[in-house]
């Protein structure tokens, strides 16, 4: 199998190398990526959906669910030959991902669950492609490199995802403010590395911590103290993470040392965790 090139170049340069790499290799090789399908639900993906696409020529079929986007979103896909777009209206994320798995023209035993800011790595496609047909395992967790405006970040609070996976073994379920996956068998992991770039504005991803933060808070007041990851624990006492966490961001990830990328990191999650201090706050008072 052709090496890939690690030396350094301009993004225009790595971009094409990449491309013609998966190109020459990736699509001749009839290996396990021939029974994968990449699964993508948008909303107002325009500034991100471009770059996750450019990733993906190897699939024979990319599914795309979306939400009803009023930007530049779907015009985008269909400029990719092997994008099929379909729209459903956005109930949860649970029921959106299950929907999208299970979508009927999906030919595959294989998924690949991608959010619309997930690029994919050279490496990631690679060790997929390496992987066996007869594998035992049902499913594959990934980790993510994190990334503001394409500078990558030493170290995040984003964990380990489950990203590919056969969906007749598994099943999403809502998990607070985002989707949790159930697989039913043993579950690997992937070396290869995906990279997560949002690069939607200032104003999108304040109103997307609204949501969130919605969801989540209602999930923290419902369950037991007793029942709560320590970090939700430390949430409950309400003035405690929009302070630890960007500190922690900073220091124990080593965030500091990636400059104004890092910084910005840090305040999004302190920004974050505030806002879901506040609708935590506010739900004490309505109880008062």
């Amino acid at each position: 199998m052709t090496a890939l090139r690690t030396s350094t170049g301009s993004n225009i340069a790595n971009a094409l190398h990449d491309h013609l790499w998966v190109t020459d290799n990736v699509n001749k090789s009839g290996g396990f990526l021939a029974g994968v399908t990449p699964v993508i639900l948008t909303y107002n993906e325009a500034p991100n959906i471009a770059r996750v696409l450019d990733k993906l020529v190897w699939a024979r079929e990319v599914l795309v669910v979306d939400s009803g986007s009023d930007d530049e979103t779907l015009a985008i896909c269909n400029r990719y030959a092997n994008v099929r777009s379909i729209e459903r209206s956005f109930d949860n994320h649970a029921s959106q991902w299950n929907f999208a798995v299970n979508e009927p023209g999906i030919k595959t035993d294989w998924v690949l669950a991608l959010d619309a800011d997930y690029v994919l790595s050279p490496e990631f496609i690679v060790e997929m492609d390496e992987l066996s047909e007869e594998t035992a395992f049902a499913g594959f967790a990934t980790n993510f490199v994190y990334c503001i405006f394409g500078k990558s970040l030493r170290g995040t609070l984003y964990p380990p995802v489950i990203t590919l996976f056969k969906p007749a073994q598994a099943t999403y379920v809502q998990d607070g403010h985002t989707q949790r996956l159930m697989v039913d068998g043993p579950v690997g992991k992937l070396q290869g590395v995906i990279y997560h770039d949002d690069r939607k504005p200032l104003s999108r991803w304040l109103w997307s911590q609204d949501r969130y933060a919605e969801l989540e808070a209602e999930l923290l007041t419902r369950k037991p103290m007793a029942e709560l990851r320590i970090q939700d624990r430390l949430r409950r006492m309400l003035v405690v993470t929009p302070w630890l966490v960007p500190l922690y961001c900073l220091v124990a990830k080593r965030g500091i040392l990636d400059g104004w990328p890092g910084v910005c990191y840090a305040l999004q999650r302190g920004v974050a965790e505030a806002i879901l201090s506040i609708k935590l706050i506010e739900a004490r008072i309505r109880e008062q």
